[in-house]
């Protein structure tokens, strides 16, 4: 199976830093991006193409969401069920209060909450546990380490696992999990993440999952 994709259309809803740092990532590699924004016309200073939500969504054939996971599934609404019906939306974000302590999704996590809300949009949960740096350059990290893939649709995570190929993510670090409903573990790793980020003093970091040794523990 080809780890990667022709070029695709790719909207991202979003313009911070984990959109651009993904936006840059794929369009080095010929995907076609674009920024989507509910002010367009004040983000033009960003060197990358940016229209309004509702165009975005149109243009993509896989849509990202790295808004703030408190607002996500209100600006996807806002966005409409037809419009984004049968197009894979991949999850990057979580929801957090406003000091950061504490989870704006406790019982479940915003990638179920995503699902629920729009059954017919295949969603995968990934690339949460981690900065902006490490999404797009995994390589300048120490060594391999691992992104998640959570999500109910096997096509849609293939697909999404051919994109993070794209990123530097090799299939030996990508690690399926499930289904959907554990994305609520990749964001609530978000506060381990935090006090791993104040223990380094660096936020650009990653785990990896080191399973057992073959024959460890055979007498």
């Amino acid at each position: 199976m080809p780890t990667s994709l022709p070029g695709m259309r790719i909207g991202i809803l979003g313009t911070g830093n984990v959109a651009r740092a993904l936006a840059h990532g794929w369009q080095r590699v010929g995907h076609d991006v674009l920024l989507g924004s509910r002010h367009p016309t004040e983000r033009g200073d960003l060197g990358l193409p940016v229209a309004g939500l509702g165009e975005t969504a149109a243009h993509a054939e896989v849509l990202v969401n790295a808004t703030p996971g408190t607002v996500s599934v209100d600006l996807l609404r806002g966005i409409g069920a037809p419009a984004i019906a049968g197009t894979l939306l991949v999850d990057v974000g979580v929801g957090l209060s406003d000091d950061y302590a504490e989870l704006s999704h406790p019982n479940d996590s915003l990638g179920e909450q995503i699902q629920a809300a729009f059954p017919k949009t295949p969603v995968v949960k990934t690339l949460c546990t981690m900065d902006s740096a490490a999404m797009t350059a995994p390589g300048d990290l120490e060594g391999p380490s691992t992104v998640f893939l959570s999500g109910d649709d096997t096509e849609a995570k293939r697909t999404t696992g051919r994109l993070l190929a794209d990123l530097g993510w090799p299939p030996s670090s990508q690690l399926d999990i499930g289904g959907i409903t554990t994305a609520r573990g990749q964001e609530h790793f978000a506060l381990l993440f935090m006090g791993i980020a104040n223990g380094l003093g660096s936020h650009v970091f990653n785990v990896r999952v080191v399973p057992r040794a073959a024959g460890a523990g055979v007498s």
